[in-house]
């Protein structure tokens, strides 16, 4: 009598063939904390900081609707040592993005971060890579981020953390670009690389593009059809116009912003998903949301 198979959630989202387009949570601020130990199953929530520090911190980010991601180096340690780091970092819709950044040796030293999250921060500064490596949360995450997290890491070292839970661990190895705001998945180590050498060139491909997250899933299922479409386009490349829904109906028009002069029409229709086991740890069956492009058409 043979063991059964272990079960992996990304491995099965490809075998059905999960629809990428529309799964990257909404947010437009971000917190990220250095931490190079073993991160907790909850990432900061678990973290054994001082209570009153880390209270300040969540209270903080939950009134501008932040997200709290534990980040690190692939190998955790920076080469020669150093400061942990913290950042708060925006998005702006007009691509004015801003970030500040600091360090930290005490957890007192993180309630700089209250101060941070109401400073309007720096333009200026490269984007960060996130990967997903949260292996505690998920074994996908671990299994597929890592490795996309080595070779990224080999070729933009300055620019590349690994991270805390995302969200989507059945699209594993994920990557999020901040404050870009661009939710990647279904990446491998050379897929990821050639993804991001793209997204910072301002070339938005639709072939492992899960969302922007300043648009909700509909619109950005709309996106990812033109970028399909049309070809890879910068990340501010088309506007949202107008959306109107009708039941499980979203009627969308897309404007492209100079130098892209098109104007595109997108319906999209939402339909939940068979139960299906969605990630490693859960162990009921449960179905998700998808967003599918019926119709497409140039105005």
């Amino acid at each position: 009598m043979t063991a059964a198979a272990r079960f992996f959630c990304a491995d099965a989202a490809l075998e059905r063939g999960d629809t990428l387009a529309g799964t990257a949570p909404y947010g437009s601020v971000w917190v990220l904390i250095e931490y190079r130990g073993g991160w907790p199953h909850n990432g900061f929530d678990g973290l054994g900081l001082a209570p009153e520090i880390k209270m300040l911190v969540f209270g903080a980010a939950r009134k501008v609707r932040a997200r709290i991601l534990l980040i690190r180096r692939h190998g955790r340690l920076l080469p020669g040592g150093g400061p942990r780091r913290w950042a708060v970092l925006r998005h702006g819709t007009d691509g004015a993005d801003r970030q500040v950044w600091g360090a930290w040796s005490r957890d007192q030293d993180l309630a700089a971060i209250v101060d941070a999250l109401d400073a309007p921060g720096e333009p200026g500064h490269p984007p960060v890579v996130l990967v997903c490596a949260h292996g505690l949360h998920d074994v996908c995450c671990a299994v597929r981020g890592r490795p996309v997290g080595r070779a990224l890491s080999e070729r933009w070292p300055h620019l590349v953390w690994e991270c805390t839970h995302v969200g989507g661990d059945r699209f594993a190895a994920n990557v999020v670009v901040v404050p870009d705001g661009v939710y990647y998945g279904g990446l491998t180590a050379g897929s990821a690389v050639t993804t991001v050498e793209e997204h910072l060139a301002d070339r938005v491909h639709a072939t492992h593009l899960r969302g922007y997250t300043d648009l909700f899933p509909p619109q950005q299922a709309a996106v990812a059809a033109v970028l399909g479409r049309a070809g890879p386009a910068g990340r501010h490349a088309y506007a949202v116009v107008s959306t109107v829904r009708d039941h499980d109906f979203w009627r969308i028009r897309l404007a492209g912003r100079p130098p892209v002069a098109a104007v595109y029409d997108v319906e999209v229709r939402s339909r939940r998903t068979p139960p299906h086991r969605l990630t490693c740890q859960g162990k009921s069956p449960s179905s998700a949301m998808t967003y599918e492009v019926t119709s497409l058409r140039g105005v």
